[in-house]
């Protein structure tokens, strides 16, 4: 509830909070208007002079006077707990005369926000840690069941889940709420064991229905919503289906984008025949088995970068694929980028090798984030800089003879895999060096392209602008706006999808970049000084 719950006593600032002030005395807590009364003399009135035994802080402010307050209504020794935000300049004097003891509540209990209970299901073990994330919900869940847990009167809201975007909006805004419920159609559909249903068909009116390729997307994060989905709908194309055990974000992103099912279930994408090609934007870890279902299905696949983390799975996915009649593409974007298709046509009438240098400031992402983790992302030479492979690749356009890595190292000699230095030969000689740095300042430019070869220079400025050095055309050109090649990259796979091929990149292609990506991240892991 909004305000601070005091050894009993809640404390409600403002009219706006009239709502939770009234169901606070529901509860039983002694109600405390901070706009009338001096607070911190009521609480210790109430406590007869001792001081509050426990300070919850939950509410979300800058000011540095509710933790001030906390202090001086306390007990001596007494605790002070802070659930939501506020500011965080305490005054010793308060803290060291009591002895207080200061704790900052991390949302639902031990485990959150480690990778390896979260992500992994490392579990700790009982004995040790009793009340872990995952306990503290199975107490709470068995204690609704039981009935000595009613949470029935914090709902303040209820919403169709046709309206789940609307939720989310109310949920982020200023606006009081408590707890928001989501309904599902017709009161809550069940699959006649009494759960709740893993899929939901939505009707989308025949008027309103895209006759172009009908599509699947497995995922719903991010990237499918504010890049991929976006441009399917432009381009009429038919969502069948979108699949996320993301919970709500499915539903919100069918929503949003006239999908006729969400579900849970890959299942259901794998099993429809009527879905012609399927969007993999999953986590990385799972992109060659999802790649290889829907290939084996029948399906046209386009799965984001990267396409496998490991040289077995991606040959098991080379054996499937040159085994259908079925097209398969990697999300290498930037080869489709405006600037890259000119760049790369000057370059084909070379006489000579061509010199690429790629620059790519990354920024830094926590060691502890899951595309660092060599299992789960393979890391983000893997995940990342494979972008930049592809497009060397691309505009030299030979095969790829070798790849050596070079990463950084700490004090300790342990190699930093995000900061290191690419060096690529090609079959014609030609050479590439990619310099990818998690280390540098956010305010400069992400990505710089230069290609030297026959006398002549070209730029690439972070995709907004071309510079040409005794090249034909101005010195400088600039784009309508940021370019990354990916409307250009879906209207290629669609046009091949649609009239059977070939595929915008070719397989051998794929199979390449792919592999010498994996490559190169095991050698700025230092599992192999040279990428072979």
């Amino acid at each position: 509830m909004g305000g601070r719950a005091i050894d009993g006593v809640q404390r409600v600032v403002g009219r706006r909070h009239e709502d939770q002030r009234v169901r606070g005395e529901r509860f039983g807590a002694r109600v405390l208007d901070g706009s009338r009364v001096d607070v911190v003399e009521q609480v210790t009135t109430l406590t007869d002079g001792r001081g509050a035994d426990a300070v919850l802080l939950t509410l979300a402010s800058e000011s540095e006077e509710p933790i001030r307050d906390a202090a001086r209504m306390s007990r001596k020794r007494g605790r002070i707990v802070l659930v939501g935000v506020t500011g965080l300049n305490l005054t010793r004097d308060e803290f060291f005369k009591k002895e207080l003891t200061f704790q900052v509540s991390c949302s639902y209990g031990p485990g959150r926000y480690d990778p390896q209970y979260e992500e992994r299901g490392v579990d700790y073990p009982a004995g040790y840690v009793r009340w872990t994330e995952q306990r503290n919900f199975e107490a709470v869940l068995g204690a609704m069941s039981s009935g000595q847990l009613d949470p029935s009167p914090l709902i303040t809201h209820r919403f169709d889940l046709a309206d789940a975007a609307r939720a989310y909006e109310l949920i982020t805004s200023d606006a009081p709420s408590i707890g928001v419920v989501l309904r599902y159609p017709d009161g809550g559909p069940t699959n006649g064991n009494g759960a709740h249903p893993r899929r939901i068909d939505r009707t989308v009116s025949s008027a309103s229905r895209p006759t172009g390729t009908t599509a699947a997307v497995i995922g719903a994060g991010n990237f499918a919503t504010r890049v991929l989905l976006p441009i399917l709908k432009q381009r009429n194309v038919r969502l069948r289906t979108i699949a996320s055990a993301g919970g709500p974000s499915g539903a919100i992103a069918g929503a949003a984008f006239d999908a006729e099912r969400i579900t849970a279930d890959v299942d259901d994408i794998v099993a429809d025949s009527s879905i012609e090609t399927v969007f993999v934007l999953t986590r990385h870890d799972s992109h060659a088995s999802l790649v290889l279902r829907a290939l084996e299905a029948g399906k046209h696949v386009f799965v984001e970068k990267p396409l496998a983390l490991s040289e077995e799975d991606l040959d098991r996915i080379e054996r499937v694929a040159r085994d259908t009649d079925r097209l398969l593409m990697v999300g290498f974007n930037r080869r489709f980028a405006p600037f890259s298709r000119e760049v790369a046509s000057h370059l084909a009438a070379r006489s000579g090798p061509v010199a690429l240098n790629i620059t790519v400031n990354a920024g830094a992402i926590p060691r502890d984030h899951w595309t660092q983790n060599a299992d789960v992302g393979g890391g983000r030479i893997v995940g990342e800089a494979c972008h930049f492979i592809d497009l060397a690749r691309a505009l030299v356009g030979q095969p790829i003879a070798g790849v050596h890595a070079t990463p950084a190292a700490t004090r300790r000699g342990e190699f930093v895999d995000d900061i290191a230095s690419l060096s690529i030969n090609f079959a014609d000689g030609s050479i590439a060096s990619i310099f990818y740095a998690a280390n540098g300042a956010k305010s400069y430019p992400k990505e710089r392209v230069e290609c030297f070869f026959d006398g002549r220079t070209l730029v690439i400025d972070n995709w907004r602008r071309l510079r040409r050095f005794n090249v034909r055309g101005p010195m400088f050109e600039l784009g309508k706006r940021q370019d990354k090649g990916h409307a250009a990259e879906i209207d290629a796979w669609l046009s091949a999808v649609q009239r059977g091929g070939p595929p915008p990149i070719p397989l051998d292609e794929l199979i390449e970049v792919s592999r010498w990506s994996i490559r190169a991240g095991r050698a700025a892991r230092g599992q192999t000084e040279l990428a072979p």
